[in-house]
């Protein structure tokens, strides 16, 4: 074994978590950042990686219900969370969740780039309540940038799945 080998066997951690209701337990080094789990490790691609600093939400995820930057948050941190990705949102029967389907009718999305942390940001906004008027969905939404400029689009498609969530 390489003094690199070694050092990196000496660096692995072992988690357990649920994702999309799926339980994984997964070995990784110490650095890696849950959206690196998701992505290298377990071929969860539709999370995606923006300017992995935070700032953009691209990388957004539902972890125990709460809207999170996998890009900022630790792999390790994880073990025995609940993490919901885009990929997670459609019934067992590939139907659509409500918000995706409202991003569609709206067209909510152009280059599509952010969309998946759009959709997820946008299902934690509703169950939040935070969908009273189109200022607050904007505020509430904040965190995810869309460089395309879809934002009075993404405002309506939270509007329509927040409407006929309610119903």
């Amino acid at each position: 074994m390489t003094t690199q080998s070694a050092e990196l066997a000496s660096d692995s951690l072992n988690t357990k978590l649920t994702i999309n209701d799926q339980v994984y337990d997964v070995t990784h080094q110490a650095r890696v950042t849950l959206l690196d789990l998701l992505r290298e490790h377990l071929g969860l691609t539709g999370t995606k990686k923006g300017c992995n600093e935070g700032a953009c939400g691209a990388c957004t995820v539902l972890m125990d219900g709460q809207r999170v930057n996998a890009c900022m948050t630790l792999a390790a941190s994880c073990s025995g969370k609940s993490v919901t990705t885009v990929e997670g949102l459609a019934g067992p029967d590939g139907t659509l969740h409500a918000v995706q389907t409202a991003f569609i009718d709206q067209d909510a999305f152009q280059c599509g780039y952010c969309t998946p942390g759009q959709i997820v940001s946008a299902v934690a906004c509703i169950r939040e309540g935070h969908t009273g008027s189109s200022e607050e969905i904007s505020e509430w939404m904040s965190g995810n940038i869309c460089r395309c400029a879809a934002y009075p689009q993404i405002v309506a498609a939270v509007e329509q799945a927040a409407a006929q969530l309610e119903d």
